[in-house]
């Protein structure tokens, strides 16, 4: 086996799928924390299916580089989620139910209509499930989603206060002078950068499980906010790089896999956490 998976790691591929893979699920977990806080953790789901919407137009239209149109559509689609969910009208979960499923149709209904693919199932499942699209990574793919990568690490350290603050008492952060709906709105854009960014690697469906599963698995083992998203991140990079092994090895699809590891992860966190009761500091 040590011989089989060296033998794929001379291919740079497998290498960039490693390397893109292990980035995302680090950014994911960072602020997969405070959306399950936020009780905001469903805002990936939408955002993901805004993004295969966008990637069905860009398909129509034969953009070489969709990244163009997904990101920004994206980006725009968080601030009307953040901006509607406020709405007394429609609320938060209502708001992303309501422009998830219907970019989701309207992205495959443009897919059927002006099909330019022989393959039209192929290409929709690999948008969903990220079945294969994680081992076509371009060099300038690799480097375009570690500069994202390094950004969202970035902004998430230099505003760590302000984030936890807004995360756990925003009406007392607005009495003291933090301005709320603007770290709130950078919340949102960080947030749809990393589902553009986990497109490739789990798929529009599997997006939410990347963001909240290592999250939750935390939660079972530390009550303390920075505790809770350091071992966030370990695990969510763990199941990564063990998920995308296990697939090359096995020969099963990429994302699923790594959505698998980390629902067993998530057992064995919960378990440990009945076992010791938590670590409370």
């Amino acid at each position: 086996m040590l011989d089989k998976l060296g033998m794929y790691l001379q291919y740079p591929f497998v290498r960039y799928a490693l390397i893109v893979g292990v980035l995302i699920a680090l950014c994911s977990s960072l602020l997969g924390v405070t959306l399950v806080l936020k009780r905001f953790s469903f805002i990936g789901d939408g955002l993901s299916h805004v993004a295969f919407g966008a990637m069905a137009i860009a398909a129509v239209l034969n953009l070489t580089n969709d990244m163009l149109l997904v990101l920004p559509v994206t980006i725009i689609s968080a601030v009307l989620l953040l901006r509607t969910g406020q709405n007394a009208k429609i609320k938060g979960d209502a708001a992303i139910a309501m422009i998830s499923v219907g970019a989701l149709a309207f992205g495959y209904l443009m897919m059927n209509i002006f099909s330019t693919s022989s393959n039209l199932s192929g290409d929709v499942c690999s948008t969903l499930f990220g079945s294969t699209s994680i081992l076509t990574l371009t060099e300038r793919e690799v480097w375009l989603c570690t500069v994202l990568s390094i950004a969202v690490v970035l902004i998430f350290l230099l505003f760590y206060n302000k984030i936890f603050a807004v995360t756990f008492d925003e009406n007392f952060s607005k009495a003291a002078g933090t301005n709320a709906n603007g770290y709130n709105l950078l919340i949102a854009i960080v947030i749809a950068v990393i589902i553009v960014l986990a497109m490739n690697l789990v798929g529009s469906l599997l997006i939410s499980a990347l963001v909240i599963f290592p999250a939750l698995s935390a939660m079972r083992l530390f009550r303390n906010f920075k505790s809770v998203t350091i071992c966030s991140a370990v695990l969510s990079v763990i199941c990564a790089f063990s998920g995308i092994i296990v697939s090359i090895l096995a020969g099963t699809p990429v994302g699923s896999t790594i959505v698998a590891v980390d629902v067993a992860a998530f057992a064995v966190c919960c378990i440990a956490g009945v076992i010791t009761g938590g670590i409370r500091k």
